[in-house]
């Protein structure tokens, strides 16, 4: 049965037969009905987005948060795959001692989407750049079939832990149509302004990112590839001028939800009722933001009024805590080399913001108590640990 967003072929006979989706290229035909509720989300949309952005192009020290964010976004992505990590584990700056593939996985994908931002400067957003950015992310993935940076040559599926085709909850579209729906999706993330549909930018990346979960271009990583692709593609088209929108809170805390509609979409084509659920992250995970940057503004504030009681330790006290806003667990050897500091300096800083109330030591288990001890600046941790 045919409906506007693909068909089914199938594949093998008998008891091996299967029915892999093959979707049509976007943008959707018929196009997609904008009714009250849908413009009234829109609108409600691009004001949360433009609030966010006006705070992070003004706000003094936004940079280290954005590489925060960046982080909190990787590990939130992750966990929707199934990733057992913390944000303690992404920002641990001694993973050495206590390595562990899923904090690797992390860091890959953190590692991964910087690249992806940094290359949005000399590459547009094409097939080239996603696959680069894939091979980044799976860099030293257990098992060959990770392929990192290959599109997949097999036919892959969505199901439990050990089904098969027959039992799968959703088969994407075979290699051969992938690589035709890839190239078809390539085409609709270029900014060709003389395009026939005139689609808002944050519908488009609705339909982009759910066109690429459908294709599954890669054997592993897609998941996390195509919640990046949403920040991607509205950087690429100057919604976003900084990577401060993160959506996949949302789409973590309504995990059920999010693939119900996009099966949704698959089942009947209604891609109006996930673009509504699509519009309503973006509000929600932009108003989530404000309210984490005004937190952390006020604590910023705060602190800095107790350095500048501390006479003259406040120099390396201050040194310290602005080290301590864009690595909020910190190591004092490492710290110190950081900041061109001697260990004993660092240190004696460290006993002020502990005094201070602002730092905490934190507890490691395996770890001497007096070599490789971290501290943290637990008040600044705890705001941006919410939803995770």
């Amino acid at each position: 049965m045919k409906n506007r967003a693909g068909v089914y072929r199938s594949s093998l006979s008998g008891e091996a037969r299967y029915q892999s989706f093959v979707p049509s290229p976007l943008p959707p035909s018929p196009p997609l009905i904008l009714d009250e509720n849908m413009v009234n989300l829109l609108v409600a949309a691009h004001r949360s987005l433009a609030s966010l952005e006006s705070i992070s192009s003004r706000l003094p020290g936004m940079k280290p948060l954005v590489s925060l964010y960046l982080r909190k976004e990787a590990l939130m992505s992750s966990q929707i795959e199934g990733v057992q990590a913390t944000l303690e584990d992404a920002l641990d700056p001694m993973p050495e001692l206590h390595a562990k593939r899923d904090v690797t996985e992390v860091a890959n994908l953190i590692r991964a989407s910087e690249y992806a931002i940094n290359g949005l400067k000399t590459l547009p957003l094409c097939n080239r750049l996603i696959r680069e950015t894939h091979a980044i992310l799976m860099k030293n993935a257990c098992g060959q079939e990770s392929a990192p940076g290959e599109f997949r040559r097999s036919q892959n599926r969505i199901g439990g832990p050990g089904s098969d085709l027959s039992k799968a909850s959703y088969i994407p579209p075979c290699p051969e149509d992938m690589e035709r729906a890839m190239s078809d999706l390539e085409k609709y993330l270029s900014r060709d302004e003389s395009r026939e549909d005139s689609l808002d930018f944050l519908l488009r990346a609705a339909l982009i990112h759910y066109q690429f979960e459908t294709i599954h271009p890669f054997p592993d990583g897609n998941g996390r590839i195509g919640i990046l692709l949403i920040t991607l593609y509205l950087m690429d088209n100057k919604v976003l001028t900084e990577p401060v929108l993160y959506v996949s809170g949302f789409l973590k805390q309504n995990r059920i939800e999010y693939y119900d509609r996009m099966t949704e979409v698959r089942k009947k084509g209604n891609y109006e009722q996930w673009a509504r659920f699509f519009l309503t992250a973006v509000r929600e995970s932009s108003r989530d933001a404000i309210s984490a940057i005004d937190d952390l503004s006020a604590l910023h504030e705060k602190n800095v009024r107790v350095i500048d009681g501390l006479g003259r330790a406040r120099i390396n006290a201050g040194l310290l805590f602005d080290y301590l806003e864009a690595h909020p667990i910190i190591d004092i050897g490492k710290t110190a080399a950081a900041l061109g500091l001697s260990y004993n300096a660092v240190a004696s800083a460290a006993k002020r913001l502990i005094e201070a109330g602002i730092l905490a030591q934190t507890e490691n288990e395996g770890r001497s108590r007096k070599r490789n001890r971290t501290f943290a600046y637990e008040e600044y941790l705890n705001i941006l640990k919410k939803g995770t």
